[in-house]
């Protein structure tokens, strides 16, 4: 079976390395074709030995090469991972946040064929994608990070983050695909009971999800401890999440 690769990214404070070793751990209980671990980031301190931890890569390109705000304040440096050649690395790779919990198998990710899957993204009605979880080709979207690099200002003129910036980009060349709705959804979203059934149930997995994203707050942390975040969201303490984020 080809092995695969499997990308994160890490960088400053915000998670710290627990979240890049649950996130491992949770992708090798759940992933049975061979594949390498790799987390970009600017610190391997504390980082489990079996994760290969690479700089975040210089493109020659200020911005990112320099860490300015823009950059990483919606997730920009994510972009890096489209850099050509991104070390020795080749081949089918899927990236994920560090902010998720796998449910269940991440075998069929593998299989769909497409140029760039990801999720759709669920508040919006264009063609954009949620980039917590998307599979792409080692260096097939350098042209991405070309454009951007030639015109940064016009390149981000009409685009709020990097999720509507890299799939918006692919969708106007036709090589955009979407996940099955149902592979990965929203903890606030899909998980969450409504009111008033909130304050006496815990949020569910879904029927048929593989993956649960945590954008924006609770983190998989809150959710576990009952903390939601926000004052008019109800989060009772989601004990599901402790079997599968470990």
């Amino acid at each position: 079976m080809q092995p695969v690769n499997v990308i994160c990214i890490k960088w400053g404070t915000k998670y710290g390395s627990d979240y890049v070793n649950t996130l491992y751990s949770m992708v090798s209980r759940n992933l049975s074709r061979p594949f390498r671990f790799v987390c970009l980031s600017d610190d391997p301190e504390g980082i489990r030995d079996e994760v290969e931890v690479k700089p975040i890569p210089e493109i020659g390109f200020e911005d990112f090469d320099k860490r300015k705000a823009w950059t990483f304040a919606h997730g920009w440096l994510k972009l890096t991972c489209f850099a050509k050649p991104l070390y020795d690395l080749e081949g089918q790779t899927l990236f994920l946040d560090l902010d998720i919990v796998i449910v269940d198998s991440l075998d069929e990710f593998f299989e769909p064929d497409g140029d760039f899957m990801v999720i759709k993204e669920w508040d919006k009605s264009d063609a954009t994608g949620n980039t917590s979880v998307f599979r792409y080709e080692i260096g097939a979207h350098v042209d991405a990070l070309e454009h951007l690099k030639k015109d940064p200002v016009g390149a981000r003129k009409d685009v709020r983050n990097e999720q509507e910036y890299i799939t918006q980009f692919v969708a106007r060349q036709g090589k955009l695909k979407y996940w099955p709705a149902e592979w990965c959804r929203s903890f606030k979203r899909h998980c969450l009971r409504p009111f008033p059934l909130s304050f006496f149930q815990q949020p569910r997995i879904p029927e048929g999800a593989k993956v649960i994203i945590f954008h924006g707050r609770p983190h998989p942390d809150d959710a576990v401890a009952g903390r939601s975040g926000k004052w008019y969201r109800k989060v009772l303490p989601t004990t599901w999440i402790k079997e599968y984020w470990r």
